[in-house]
């Protein structure tokens, strides 16, 4: 008997991908040389965490733009080797980078999602690379890096990754290192949960604190805060944005009726 294949997905189709993006802190105040410079040591860093974790580095989808990557990586990516071994390995070629002697210092932002991902003519389209732009560019991420001058990384996770992946009990991420934050930025509105490699999250959970709420700009859709509804006996919803809700809201009983018998 002739044995079926399983159809192969649609090139171009969109389907959920991890996406990540690292980007230099302050790299517009370095000259063009040093630009260049901290441009191929970033790659290079890049390169060897992915080898450390045993990441495949040549089958990441990336998208280089001066001084961020935005990378959008294998199905089969284990989302925990990313998050844990990945992160650690980044943090420890930071720091021996940074302490060579007269070495120009690098910092890195970086942000992590999950979600669909389609193939665009400009690069990638898809509520997953979006929101790990936003993340990467958070107020409070910056402000991590700000209050706490002896960071190398700051990594931002989304909500769901946080809560689906870190909060799993997989090995090497432990949720009492990971502070949340409200980010908004632009249109955005959601969750993120940020975590300082070497820091304590205290620390982390001070500089997040001082930063200020952002006001909601005029021309984007308003923050609803997070609802959840009972549906057939199940609680539904989860933190989103803009009004949507998944579920019915359970209609309020009749005026005047007793309790349900």
């Amino acid at each position: 008997m002739k044995e079926i294949s399983p159809p192969r997905p649609q090139a171009g189709l969109p389907r959920r991908r991890l996406c990540l993006a690292a980007d230099v802190e302050q790299y517009s105040r370095l000259d063009t040389r040093t630009q260049s410079a901290v441009q191929s040591e970033l790659v290079r860093m890049l390169d060897e965490a992915a080898a450390l974790t045993g990441l495949d580095r040549a089958a990441w989808t990336r998208q280089p733009q001066g001084d961020l990557e935005f990378a959008v990586l294998p199905e089969a990516t284990p989302e925990d080797a990313v998050l844990g071994p990945f992160v650690h390995h980044l943090a420890v070629r930071l720091g021996d980078r940074n302490a060579r002697p007269a070495a120009q210092r690098v910092r890195l932002r970086m942000a992590v999602d999950t979600g669909v991902v389609a193939d665009a003519a400009l690069g990638h389209a898809g509520p997953a690379p979006v929101a790990v732009a936003r993340y990467v560019n958070a107020p409070q991420l910056r402000a991590v890096l700000a209050t706490l001058p002896a960071a190398d990384l700051a990594v931002m996770v989304s909500d769901r990754l946080y809560q689906d992946v870190v909060r799993s009990g997989r090995r090497d991420l432990d949720p009492s290192q990971y502070v949340r934050a409200h980010v908004r930025v632009k249109e955005f509105g959601g969750y993120g949960w940020i975590r300082v490699p070497g820091h304590a999250p205290d620390d982390v959970r001070s500089a997040v604190a001082e930063t200020p709420e952002p006001s909601p700009d005029a021309d984007a859709p308003s923050w609803t805060p997070p609802s959840q509804y009972v549906h057939q006996g199940a609680a539904v919803g989860r933190d989103v944005v803009g009004g949507l809700t998944i579920g019915l809201p359970v209609p309020p009983p009749p005026a005047g009726s007793g309790p349900a018998r």
